[in-house]
């Protein structure tokens, strides 16, 4: 992954697993892609399933994601075509989550409060910043093992051609 542009979502703290993916749902669209994507943030942004494009990156304040360990709050926005996540943070269960089914989310504070919905952002992975607007921001280096996890499509895939000790 190296530098790609994308239309912003934005959205608020707290947002919890519930809200991303309702929970009235779980059992019943769980391997369905297209319905996760049906329902993505439906109850949060009625708007979002029915505008978002494959590429789009949400933007959310603090705590994005917590709540249960619930997958489809990943798995849903992976199918309606969401490329990343920027947050000023993540629960861990999510970030992790995140990570094993390979969508991208990146804490960058300052870039979350520079951009609005609507707006066009860019994330160049290589140089480990957000451009939003002609201005620039830095975010932590991702371990290389979790580039490469992105990479493959989530960890099921990044593992397939491993063996383990």
């Amino acid at each position: 992954m190296t530098r790609t542009a994308h239309r912003v979502w934005k959205y608020g703290d707290n947002v919890n697993t519930d809200v991303i993916f309702p929970g009235k749902y779980t059992y019943t669209v769980s391997h369905d892609r297209a319905a996760l994507a049906r329902h993505a943030l439906e109850d949060l942004d009625p708007v979002f399933a029915e505008g978002v494009s494959r590429g789009d990156v949400i933007v959310a304040g603090r705590n994005w994601g917590n709540g249960s360990s619930r997958e489809q709050a990943v798995t849903c926005l992976i199918a309606a075509g969401v490329h990343a996540v920027i947050a000023v943070s993540f629960a861990r269960i999510y970030y992790r989550n995140a990570i094993n089914s390979g969508l991208l989310v990146i804490e960058c504070a300052d870039a979350v409060e520079a951009v609005e919905s609507g707006d066009d952002i860019e994330i160049d992975l290589a140089a480990t910043r957000i451009l939003v607007a002609g201005q620039s921001y830095a975010f932590p280096s991702l371990p290389p093992q979790v580039l490469e996890i992105l990479d493959a499509g989530g960890i099921i895939p990044w593992l397939g051609g491993r063996t383990l000790a």
